[in-house]
């Protein structure tokens, strides 16, 4: 992660970036929205499970796994070819990431390595722990020079000083970077895109701005599609104010996207009940 000059606190130094306070902004009037609605204060579990199953199939279909909504819903086995292992793979970590909440502030770290562990759900040696020089990395997704095993020890450390320092940075920065760098460094040999989105998911959560996880930002980076999330990425990786600016600024449409989701789902559960 690069920041615009040397600072005591980086992540909210990012939120000063043009443009950033804007999505931020516009990030949390989606998000009361939803949260303002009248199912939400008599359904809220509901809404809960299905953007939990809504935010899975978007993150695998990022993945490559690209199924139905139905077909996600219908299905118990998930033993199958390399798509149904991701699926199954992105519903383990939504299930999973609730349960992590309290561990995250303490220990990042320890963190996603229970992710990784859970995702890939094997006994091999390289699960649960960063990848080690010369291991080959399976993320097919991501196409970026891959950082070495050196530099992602490194910086994993960096992120994991960040999340634990206190900051004033909005929910929406912090998880954003999160994302972004765990993505560029990729620093498990598979997984790390739902990896790297569910523990977006943790600080989104964790943070308060979405304490009930009904606004499944991974819905919303699938809708924009992979050509758009790499575009941004490449952003990120970047490091300028620019590119930083503009992937926090399309982390922040894919939280609105699936705000968005979760309204018309209160809206057709409020026709239901009608």
């Amino acid at each position: 992660m690069s920041t615009t000059g040397a600072t005591a606190d980086p992540l909210a130094a990012l939120g000063s970036l043009p443009g950033v306070a804007e999505s931020v902004e516009s990030v949390r009037k989606a998000v009361d929205r939803v949260y303002g609605h009248r199912i939400m204060r008599r359904r809220s579990n509901e809404i809960t499970s299905e953007a939990a199953l809504r935010g899975a199939r978007g993150s695998a279909a990022l993945s490559g796994a690209d199924w139905a909504l139905e077909e996600v819903r219908r299905r118990t086995d998930f033993s199958g070819d390399d798509e149904a292992h991701r699926v199954g793979a992105a519903l383990r970590l939504t299930a999973e990431a609730g349960q992590l909440l309290s561990v995250w502030r303490q220990s990042p770290l320890r963190v996603l390595a229970r992710l990784h562990l859970v995702a890939a759900a094997s006994n091999a040696d390289e699960v649960g722990r960063p990848r080690q020089q010369g291991e080959p990395v399976d993320e097919p997704l991501v196409e970026l020079s891959l950082p070495s095993a050196a530099e992602v020890s490194g910086r994993l450390d960096g992120l994991s000083e960040l999340i634990i320092a206190v900051s004033s940075a909005p929910a929406l920065v912090t998880a954003a970077v999160v994302h972004g760098e765990l993505l560029a460094l990729r620093p498990f040999a598979s997984h790390n895109g739902l990896v790297a989105r569910t523990a977006a998911r943790i600080v989104l959560v964790g943070s308060g701005l979405d304490p009930k996880s009904v606004c499944p930002a991974e819905v919303g980076h699938a809708e924009l599609g992979r050509a758009a999330y790499l575009a941004a990425l490449d952003g990120y990786v970047s490091g300028t104010p620019e590119g930083m600016a503009t992937w926090i600024a399309h982390c922040g449409k894919a939280v609105e996207l699936g705000a968005r989701e979760s309204t018309a789902v209160c809206e057709a559960l409020q026709r239901g009940a009608a």
